[in-house]
């Protein structure tokens, strides 16, 4: 298969030839349909686990600097040249990203990284990353998420781009949030919302094949009361079980590594090497490497953040009928006035498009736009179908951005 950069050398690659659902490596590369799960059972039936200990690989790539910082939130803006023939773009782009996997998906490595393509395209791009989340955060809830962290990082990206208004742009748990602080703030100064399986109806009626599993949240609260996270256990540790398969892991390599050298006459030393000499030449088994290690590196769930999540979205559905409420504040998704562009995947089964559709019905904007993928809630966003998505996004947003 060949891959070649899209013009101005900024862009994803485009694939020239092969399989426009996957990269060409078989097991060891991302398809379009990808979810978390499919990724990592894979990660693990073909040793990339292993792998990973003795080749590593590097993520979150773009050059950056912390302009803001919030506890353990930092604002990230990235540094460009100006993009292609150094046009730049006035309204600057905020990335925002969920609070339980790390964010480094949306810059996950050269050549493959949503944040590379925008800074390429001209866009003054900024990321707000929750952060790690410890045993004194255990209180942090949507409000302080929403209005203080989100409104925080809008207002700094404002003053520090000197730009009147900013362009949103969530993903998955982030989109969820970006939608409500939207709805929030109808005034301004967001001036585009751009979500990436974002959810806001949570129980949908009709839920289609992949989204059987929310038929369980409607009856949840008879068997679950989320409260017992926050109460118990502070925040709910969902990166544990993938501590104790990362721990099990390093062991395993240490203990493969150990025979193979003792036995392999250095064979097992020049296969590593030329393993990581193909991923420094190749970005689809970079990409795969990456978004393996990523898929495993959960931080906390903070658990009053849990609790309101699970009770009043998942169990109630309270945010698409507009019964949320954040300090006195209505969430009230009919009051979203900026442009909007609302992406799905059609094979998501995290976020499942019938989850995400309420929020173009409901916005009360003149200017909206749905976008249903082929794709899974991972693939549409790091695999071979980036490489239309970004572009897409990025021929939305730029008319939408001034120049």
């Amino acid at each position: 298969m060949i891959r070649e950069r899209s013009s101005g050398g900024a862009g994803p690659l485009r694939l020239v030839d092969g399989s426009a659902d996957g990269w060409g490596l078989g097991p060891l590369g991302i398809c379009n349909y990808d979810g978390p799960e499919t990724i990592r059972a894979r990660k693990y039936a073909t040793g990339t686990h292993v792998l990973l200990r003795e080749v590593g690989v590097e993520t979150g790539a773009t050059p950056r600097e912390v302009v803001w910082s919030r506890n353990k939130a930092r604002l990230y803006r990235y540094r460009g040249g100006g993009g292609r023939a150094g046009r730049r773009r006035p309204v600057p782009v905020l990335l925002i990203y969920g609070f339980v996997l790390k964010p480094y998906v949306l810059d996950l490595v050269p050549g493959n990284s949503l944040v590379e393509y925008l800074v390429g395209e001209g866009f003054d791009v900024y990321m707000l990353d929750f952060g790690v989340s410890g045993a004194g955060d255990a209180r942090l809830s949507l409000e302080d998420f929403v209005l203080d962290y989100m409104h925080g990082a809008v207002r700094k990206v404002v003053e520090t781009s000197g730009a009147k208004e900013v362009s949103l742009f969530g993903q998955s748990q982030g989109g969820t949030l970006c939608a409500m602080y939207a709805s929030l703030f109808p005034e301004g100064p967001i001036k585009n919302l751009v979500l990436l399986s974002a959810p806001t109806e949570f129980v949908p009626r009709d839920p289609g094949l992949l989204g059987l599993w929310t038929f369980a949240s409607r009856n949840g609260g008879a068997l679950f009361d989320p409260a017992v996270v926050p109460r118990f256990l502070g925040n709910l540790p969902t990166g544990f079980a993938s501590s104790l398969i990362n721990a099990a892991a390093s062991l395993q390599a240490a203990a493969v590594g150990t025979v193979a050298r003792a036995g392999g006459f250095g064979l097992y030393d020049a296969v590593l090497r030329e393993v990581r000499d193909l991923a420094g030449r190749d970005v689809s088994l970079r990409s795969w490497l990456a978004v393996s290690k990523w898929v495993d590196d959960a931080a906390p769930f903070p658990g009053e953040t849990f609790r309101q999540w699970v009770k009043d979205f998942y169990q109630r559905d309270m945010l698409v009928k507009g019964r949320v409420e954040l300090r006195g504040r209505r969430v009230d998704l009919s009051n979203i006035r900026c442009s909007v562009l609302n992406a799905s995947g059609k094979w998501d089964y995290v976020v499942p498009a019938s989850q995400t559709g309420a929020t173009t019905i409901l916005a009360g904007s003149r200017d909206k736009e749905s976008v249903s993928l082929d794709a899974g809630h991972v693939g549409m966003l790091v695999g071979p179908g980036a490489a239309d998505l970004w572009p897409r996004v990025g021929d939305w947003l730029a008319p939408r951005s001034g120049r």
